[in-house]
């Protein structure tokens, strides 16, 4: 693998690393950080801003740590393999963080809850579904990544920082727009900051949690209206069991079907797929 190929690999699994989700911000949000006179109080109001670094500072700091000037700013093979294998581990958490993977597994979940199938469709068939429904709805991202990040840096317009800068950029583009503005300022007063004119200037330390519990509620609340008809069909079948004298007879299996018959005569996985990828902006 050539040098260039395996420093674009690196370069994306540190830019979507859990350490840079939770540490990472723009750098014109980094303020320079005065140290204090000898004898000067260090436990004053200065002490309450947080300062974190960067992804494009976390990348500068591997790299200097790991390479020599006689190894032209290449990093040893050893450190690579650590950072590839290390990517490897938790790309799924990332997955799940930062992209639309959760909202559409969610709903999906409560699909087949409310159709009481139990395994059917099976959890692989659930999570298969929600992956390329999530490639799916990602691709404008993924191309304005590509686009401004990867292709540059490959074309040498740009150094490995500024690539890392603009794709954590993208990113927190798109979690910016899916986002409540009550998430994002629950999080922002919790970290004692003053909250920007340009949310893009939130440290992805906010966003990312903000972006994450804006999916939990949204796909609670999609969840919710999908299992309203269902729940009408179980007390119909319900009431006319009990009205006829039938209490020993599961309403759940006589109103399977009723239930399969609704969900397949209106489409339900084409409305159900439609629905979830327009929900992105």
């Amino acid at each position: 693998m050539s040098p260039k190929r395996t420093a674009i690999i690196i370069f994306m699994f540190i830019v979507l690393s859990a350490g840079g989700a939770c540490l990472g911000q723009a750098d014109n949000d980094i303020e320079p950080i005065v140290m204090p006179a000898l004898g000067e109080d260090i436990t004053g109001e200065n002490t309450n801003q947080q300062s974190a670094p960067s992804i494009g500072d976390l990348m500068t700091l591997v790299d200097k740590a790991t390479t020599t000037e006689d190894q032209e700013k290449n990093w040893s093979t050893p450190v690579k393999l650590v950072i590839i294998f290390g990517g490897l581990a938790i790309l799924p958490s990332l997955l799940i963080m930062m992209t639309s993977f959760t909202r559409i597994v969610i709903v999906l979940s409560f699909v087949r809850r409310a159709l009481t199938t139990q395994t059917i469709p099976p959890t692989i068939a659930i999570i298969g579904l929600g992956l390329f429904l999530t490639l799916y709805t990602m691709t404008p991202t993924f191309t304005k990544l590509n686009a401004l990040s990867i292709q540059p840096y490959i074309a040498d317009e740009i150094d490995f920082k500024t690539a890392g800068t603009r794709a954590a950029q993208c990113m927190k583009e798109f979690m910016l727009k899916q986002s409540r503005e009550t998430d994002l300022a629950l999080f922002v007063q919790m970290a004692k900051t003053e909250p920007p004119n340009d949310p893009m200037k939130l440290g992805l330390n906010i966003v990312v949690p903000a972006f994450i519990i804006s999916e939990f509620r949204t796909a609670f609340e999609i969840g919710c209206l999908l299992f309203i008809p269902f729940l009408l069909i179980d007390l119909v079948i319900a009431s006319v069991l009990l009205s006829a004298g039938m209490m020993l007879l599961p309403p759940v299996m006589i109103s399977l079907p009723f239930k399969l018959i609704l969900f397949i005569l209106v489409d339900g996985w084409g409305l159900l797929a439609k629905s979830l990828s327009l929900g992105f902006n």
